[in-house]
């Protein structure tokens, strides 16, 4: 295969938006096979969009078929293609992939060994398994999750005596502050991009409990967590480790809970994740040209972050809605992923996402949470309530 003078690339995930609109920033004509077909979405990308089409959930498989005759020589993903290595191979077929393939997904992605592999270099995890504890355990508060887990969807309590699916796990639960670390990886060695601070299950964005709802980004002396200094020197040795051990390529993200300066694993995202847009507006260094970069060996970048915090919350529906008008629309800068007209949201459903800057961690939380609270308003919900 060899490159066209005009690059093409195919991009296919749950949700494209971000991506998709760095690498058409970078010069890229973009192609997005999305779970929402957003109208910003559709002003920097051709979409294809199979739930429309199709009237079902969003499926990777059925997204890599629809995406089969697409032209593209470059091909991409993002969540929730991780959980599914097969279309993966299917979408690189014929292209060039940009990110992890099959065989490092389905190693990575799994839990169990991914604990085996933290434990054996000594770093520190959330500790796992496939099976319920017996009797004699110690008293450990343990989460169930889905093993094509994303963005917290079907995390639960699990409660003694309760079964344990093969589709599921069992994470212990650790006290502390959820973040992520971003790096991008050449499959031998990493560079740490940055840490955020992820909002999770809150009820201000219409978020149910462990439900991811953004992302908090700070510029270098503005600590997010305790001990972050500690954080970041230890979350770069774990991105250098997980590189080697898997042979990662391109941007990755590393989710762990924050107590103590200490980050405990809780899992890997192997593909462009969500915090990653605030680098992109906070440095103006494009993410996708970092990516692509990185999977041809190159981990050079530049990094000079505001000092100030960037933030990000998506906006979940608190009932069903149909989406008349939105807050000035994504022109005013602050909101994005915004519906068509006439588009019915389900209940617990993303509606937008919003952004927000500041100079410290909170007041960048309030001022999201006062932007969601104007979208909930223009939907018809008194403040408190919501649409």
């Amino acid at each position: 295969m060899m490159s066209p003078a005009n690059p093409h690339v195919l991009i296919a995930g749950l949700t494209t938006r971000p991506f998709a609109a760095s690498a058409a920033r970078a010069g890229y004509r973009v192609t997005a096979v999305d779970g929402f077909g957003d109208r910003d979405l559709r002003e920097c990308a051709e979409v294809i969009s199979p739930r429309f089409e199709s009237g079902q959930n969003y499926d990777p498989g059925a997204a890599a078929q629809a995406a089969a005759s697409v032209p593209a020589y470059l091909a991409a993903y993002t969540s929730n293609f991780e959980n599914y290595p097969a279309a993966v191979t299917r979408l690189a077929q014929g292209r060039r992939l940009l990110g992890n393939p099959a065989s490092t997904l389905t190693r990575i992605r799994n839990p169990i060994e991914l604990m085996h592999v933290l434990r054996r270099f000594g770093l520190p995890l959330a500790e796992t398994r496939s099976r319920a504890p017996g009797a004699s355990s110690p008293r450990v508060s343990w989460l169930l999750k889905p093993r094509r887990s994303g963005g917290g969807h079907g995390i639960q309590r699990w409660s003694s005596g309760q079964p344990v699916p093969r589709s599921m796990y069992l994470q212990e639960r650790i006290p502390g502050v959820p973040g992520s670390a971003s790096f991008i990886a050449n499959g031998s060695s990493a560079v740490l991009l940055g840490l955020s601070r992820q909002l999770v299950g809150e009820a201000d964005f219409g978020a149910g409990p462990y439900r991811y709802c953004g992302s908090l980004m700070a510029g270098r002396g503005t600590p997010l967590f305790p001990g972050h200094a500690e954080l970041l020197q230890r979350a770069a040795k774990m991105a250098t480790l997980l590189t080697r051990e898997f042979r990662l390529v391109g941007l990755n993200g590393l989710d762990f809970i924050a107590r103590r300066g200490i980050p405990y694993v809780t899992e890997v995202n192997p593909r462009y994740s969500s915090s990653m847009e605030l680098i992109e507006r906070s440095t103006g260094v494009s993410m996708f040209e970092a990516h692509i970069r990185a999977c041809s060996g190159t981990l050079e970048v530049e990094l000079s972050p505001e000092a100030t915090v960037h933030g990000k919350a998506v906006v979940f529906a608190r009932r069903d809605i149909e989406i008349s008008k939105l807050p000035e629309q994504s022109g005013a800068g602050w909101i994005a992923d915004v519906p068509q007209p006439g588009e019915r949201i389900s209940q617990g459903r993303p509606i937008c996402t919003v952004f927000a800057e500041a100079r410290t961690a909170e007041a960048c939380r309030q001022k999201l949470g006062a932007r969601a609270a104007a979208v909930y308003r223009c939907l018809g919900a008194r403040v408190g309530q919501a649409a």
